[in-house]
């Protein structure tokens, strides 16, 4: 009986394997030749920023761009920010702003910012936010989400683990 067993067993391992279909998937698969990567550094979606209301330093949230490719254009990664189902957000103009490495405000497009990088290499950039020392009482909290951007010569995807970022403001 023991020996029926294992041939049985023997004969559905080997089954298993055969029945799988070996597929080659060569390097450079067209479709995605022009699809990148960006998400916050470090890897997880876990991250908040506490800073005082009066801090004067500008808040840094790193982005990593993951490319293999050295291209004739510029990719750009787009970044939002959300107030959705957050009680007492904090308030752009109010609160905070997006600002660039220099501290001069940015304005969003369609409600969306822009990270750029050129010859869509690989590098690490900084979306910064500078704390406008508000009068408002309490705590007040911002997510920065990183969002797909879909051109038609690329397509910057976001990480599930490092798409999202916390400023808080007390």
């Amino acid at each position: 009986m023991k020996k029926t067993i294992y041939t049985f067993l023997l004969a559905l391992i080997s089954l298993s394997f055969a029945s799988c279909e070996k597929r080659d998937y060569p390097a450079g698969t067209p479709e995605l030749e022009n699809y990148y990567y960006a998400g916050f550094l470090p890897w997880n979606n876990t991250g908040t920023e506490s800073v005082l209301r009066n801090q004067t330093k500008l808040v840094k949230f790193p982005v990593q761009f993951n490319s293999a490719y050295v291209r004739d254009y510029d990719a750009s990664a787009y970044y939002t920010l959300v107030t959705t189902g957050i009680t007492n957000p904090a308030v752009l103009g109010q609160d905070y702003d997006v600002v660039d490495k220099n501290g001069n405000a940015l304005k969003a497009t369609n409600g969306n910012y822009t990270l750029a990088f050129p010859k869509a290499q690989a590098k690490v950039d900084t979306i910064y936010l500078k704390v406008l020392n508000s009068s408002v009482a309490g705590t007040r909290r911002i997510e920065i989400d990183l969002v797909k951007n879909e051109s038609p010569n690329y397509t910057v995807g976001t990480f599930t683990q490092s798409f999202k970022r916390f400023l808080e403001v007390r």
